[in-house]
């Protein structure tokens, strides 16, 4: 051990490490970000962006702008209009309707260069730096992720991901969306929602508009849903969605496997009205009995 510390002397703690234990570390830089400087433009220091993160409400997030450079997603929104249909899953389902990419093995160049530096141990270890979970493992088939479109009508409702990776088993524990949509207007529709941790309303907005990415934590009260998209025809939501995930949760347990949790139809778009009108028509008493009901259940 005094070998171990003498060996380490002087070196700067990025807080990188295994599991929980943090490893002292030196880059040639003496900092993570010097392997990344090429590959992103961060505005802030990852200290700085991890109190954000943590302290965002209604649970951990974190909206970066122009995080990539513009080039390489203009790759990305090239590549998705090139990829022939049959390499696309069609959702249209009672809770969500859109299209992603039936398979990793699909993606072209950009999509893979692009998969490269998302599942790099520098870029893992930046997030770790942001997040607090340590030992992230990237998702190398993109079960659920890669390119996501949202054609007119196409909708995601309020949910709370699934927990687990269907293919590995590995705990799911953080979402990254980077969207790609240039010329974006508010009336298209297609913004995330994060909803409160009882889906009772919502407490952010975030606009799908290029080089916007979004991180946030994945779990069984965090809310979130894509407002219904109506942009003209020809126009589509697309984005490029990741998972990172751990063994285990973070007490290291594996959680009962479910699939994405939606929250009571109630709090759905379209149905705001008819919440309101029954607080109103019923008596407050049992609403709130009706409300601790629910999150019993």
């Amino acid at each position: 051990m005094d070998t171990i510390a003498s060996a380490t002397a002087g070196y700067t703690t990025l807080g990188l490490g295994f599991g929980r234990a943090p490893l002292m570390f030196r880059t040639a830089t003496g900092t993570i970000l010097g392997y990344l400087e090429e590959e992103l433009q961060l505005a802030e220091r990852p200290s700085f962006l991890a109190t954000v993160y943590r302290t965002a409400k209604p649970f951990p997030h974190l909206i970066l702008h122009n995080l990539f450079p513009a080039e390489r997603l203009d790759g990305l929104v090239r590549e998705i209009a090139s990829l022939p249909e049959e390499e696309w899953v069609i959702h249209d389902e009672e809770h969500l309707s859109k299209a992603n990419l039936r398979s990793a093995v699909d993606l072209g160049e950009n999509g893979k260069r692009h998969v490269a530096l998302l599942h790099s141990a520098e870029f893992l270890y930046l997030i770790s730096e942001i997040t607090g979970i340590w030992g992230l493992l990237p998702d190398p088939y993109l079960a659920g992720s890669g390119y996501h479109v949202f054609s007119s009508g196409g909708r995601f409702d309020l949910h709370a991901d699934r927990n687990l990776d269907h293919n590995t088993g590995l705990t799911r524990r953080i979402a990254m969306i980077t969207y790609l949509n240039r010329d974006w207007r508010n009336e298209y529709g297609g913004q995330l929602e994060l909803w409160a941790t009882d889906a009772s309303h919502c407490e952010q907005v975030v606009e799908p508009d290029f080089n916007t990415t979004i991180l946030f934590e994945v779990g069984e009260h965090n809310f979130h849903g894509v407002r219904p998209v109506q942009p003209p025809t020809g126009v589509f939501r697309r984005s490029f969605a990741t998972y990172f995930h751990t063994v285990g949760n973070a007490e290291g347990i594996t959680a009962t496997p479910h699939n994405s949790i939606y929250a009571p139809s109630i709090y759905q778009h379209g149905h705001i009205f008819r919440k309101l009108a029954l607080d109103y028509v019923i008596p407050p008493g049992i609403v709130r009995s009706l409300r601790q009901m629910k999150r019993k259940m």
